[in-house]
């Protein structure tokens, strides 16, 4: 039997096809987290994170699946926020801030990560400290986006200028974004990325 795979489980929430802003309601969900600040495409620390959570990940599948609890890695993930957030629409990369994460399946717990963790380091000294988080984003607006990531400006623009005053909505967490394409292996217009916003009612 195929192991517990994320974007099925939850089809909405990672598997998409709406190319507006539309809303969805996420439950909670356990997560890999490192936490950091900076330009993703030039900050070490970034690079650090992301090698880091995906070796923790694959270190509990790999138990986990002796175990008899297989499962599939999900994708990559990131909660991105600033003091000011212009600084998204105006690709400012310097002053975010992110958490990058990895879904988790339920049975995952602290100890779980923190013995992957280990293990990790005696491999690869540079791993990071990873940790496991719960988040809870509930009503998020939601869209598909296809192209290269410094296309999202112009979307991420209709939802702060447009779509949320007009659904009567105001921000209520961190832009989160999921992605669903490798950048290493696909080439700029055909990535794939879930942006994705809290919402609460105004």
């Amino acid at each position: 039997m195929p192991g517990y795979d994320i974007k099925r489980a939850l089809k909405a929430c990672y598997a998409p096809t709406n190319t507006d802003w539309a809303l969805v309601d996420v439950p909670a969900q356990g997560f890999l987290a490192v936490d950091g600040k900076g330009d993703p495409n030039t900050s070490p620390d970034y690079v650090r994170a992301v090698e880091s959570l995906y070796a923790v990940a694959y270190t509990i599948k790999f138990g986990g699946k002796a175990d008899g609890r297989d499962f599939v890695v999900g994708p990559l993930e990131g909660l991105w926020w600033s003091d000011d957030p212009a600084v998204f629409t105006t690709r400012a990369k310097d002053a975010w801030q992110w958490r990058m994460l990895i879904s988790q399946p339920d049975w995952v717990t602290d100890e779980h990560v923190d013995r992957a963790t280990e293990a990790a380091r005696k491999k690869k000294k540079s791993i990071v400290d990873v940790r496991r988080e719960v988040l809870h984003e509930g009503t998020s607006a939601q869209v598909l986006h296809r192209g290269p990531y410094d296309d999202e400006g112009p979307v991420l623009a209709k939802l702060h200028d447009e779509y949320l005053a007009a659904n009567n909505l105001r921000m209520a967490g961190h832009h989160h974004e999921i992605y669903l394409s490798d950048p290493r292996r696909t080439e700029p217009a055909k990535l794939k990325t879930i942006l994705r916003q809290p919402v609460r009612p105004v």
